[in-house]
């Protein structure tokens, strides 16, 4: 459980790093990106079963878009959170919840690969030093 808490935290700054490089009007400012990715992360932690839970008892067909309907919650609520976060026009929310979503997606698919091939090499490397 805290290695997936982990894995989405470190995914969450991904998404939040890549926005702020592609999305004109998007910006993180100094120590305030510490304190958006935790915001994010906890706002996505909590707000994500809940939408899903909502979707799937009265509306199933939107569960394919409880994810962007959770990351535009979290940006929301991250901008009125935190003073060094800030998303400027319509456009900029839209492809920022877009950009946080894929980009968070794609983070939590190979930060696993990641993080267990460091633990398997390690491993690997302890046995072969006890031989």
């Amino acid at each position: 459980m805290l290695l997936s808490a982990l894995i989405r935290l470190l995914a969450n700054a991904v998404g939040l790093i890549v926005a702020a490089i592609v999305v004109n009007g998007f910006s993180i400012t100094g120590i305030s990106f510490v304190v958006a990715v935790g915001i994010f992360t906890v706002i996505q932690i909590v707000v994500s079963p809940l939408l899903r839970e909502q979707a799937l008892r009265s509306m199933p067909a939107l569960m394919g878009g409880v994810a962007l309907v959770s990351t535009f919650i979290g940006l929301l609520a991250t901008s009125l959170l935190s003073s060094g976060f800030k998303i400027h026009g319509i456009g900029a929310w839209l492809f920022a919840t877009v950009i946080v979503w894929v980009a968070s997606l794609i983070a939590m698919l190979i930060l696993p690969l990641i993080i267990l091939k460091d633990v398997v090499d390690d491993a690997d490397r302890r046995r072969r030093g006890r031989r």
